[in-house]
């Protein structure tokens, strides 16, 4: 199926490796020119690399956080037209909710929710103006289905949610989409690090904390990246212009609820 979108560009935040990397993997299969970012300069690296010789788009690279507005500045100078957004970072640590102090919360508010609208702000007026535009967010399964242990990370996604619906129903008539990626387990870097925070508070082996999170998928196993990456492109898709604000989860069928 071809998607549509070959030449165009997209700003790929968080995409030197685990899903965002998937997500660049994707898109530069279909023909879109990316600029890879991570605060990496050998993951970076090695992303631009590899998708420039193996689908023969345009890869740029630009290292560092890009939650912060110097990072923001050096991506649009990167790509000052992109036609697709992906927003994607590391999410704040796991922690147990008496122990949060206002420095996680602060921390997690500019890299969950702040930063990421920055981002948006900067690139919507472009879209706006060229009738087109695509703007996916990364977030957690875990906003439908919250617990105290990851308060950090869906108190503030769930603040992320709220604002781009509300920007969804503003900038659909101007071909521009906003939709949300909500995965759960997903065979990534993420999910050994949750495996070793597991060992820790519950004394057992990394062997048996795989085997339990495997154990809480329905369909048995973890998400593949390409996987998640593929939903990312279709969601950039031509064919896509009628889907928006939407929240898309990726679970395996373990979600509980029915919307």
């Amino acid at each position: 199926m071809d998607l549509g979108i070959k030449g165009r560009w997209a700003i790929l935040a968080g995409s030197s490796r685990g899903l965002g990397r998937a997500c660049a993997e994707s898109i530069a299969r279909e023909g879109v020119n990316v600029v890879i970012n991570g605060r990496n300069q050998a993951d970076v690296d090695a992303a631009v690399s590899e998708l420039t010789s193996r689908y023969g788009v345009q890869a740029l690279g630009v290292v560092g956080d890009s939650a912060t507005s110097s990072v923001q500045d050096e991506l649009m100078a990167a790509c000052p037209t992109p036609d697709v957004l992906l927003l994607n970072g590391q999410g704040p640590s796991p922690k147990t909710f008496l122990d949060i102090e206002i420095e996680d919360w602060n921390a997690a508010v500019l890299q969950a929710l702040t930063g990421p609208l920055g981002l948006v702000q900067r690139v919507v007026p472009g879209m706006r103006e060229r009738g087109f535009g695509r703007i996916v967010a990364v977030s957690s399964a875990m906003v439908k289905s919250p617990n105290s242990f990851m308060s950090l990370s869906h108190g503030t996604r769930l603040g992320l949610t709220g604002v781009l619906k509300g920007l969804s129903k503003d900038l659909a008539k101007f071909n521009i989409t906003v939709n949300q990626l909500l995965p759960e387990r997903f065979d990534t870097a993420r999910q050994e690090q949750m495996a070793h925070v597991a060992m820790k508070m519950l004394g057992i082996t990394y062997e048996e904390a795989r085997a339990q999170q495997i154990a809480s998928i329905k369909a048995g196993r973890l998400g593949r990246p390409d996987e998640f990456g593929d939903a990312f492109a279709f969601l950039c898709a031509a064919q896509a212009g009628y889907i928006s604000g939407q929240n898309l989860q990726l679970d395996g069928g373990s979600y509980e609820g029915v919307f």
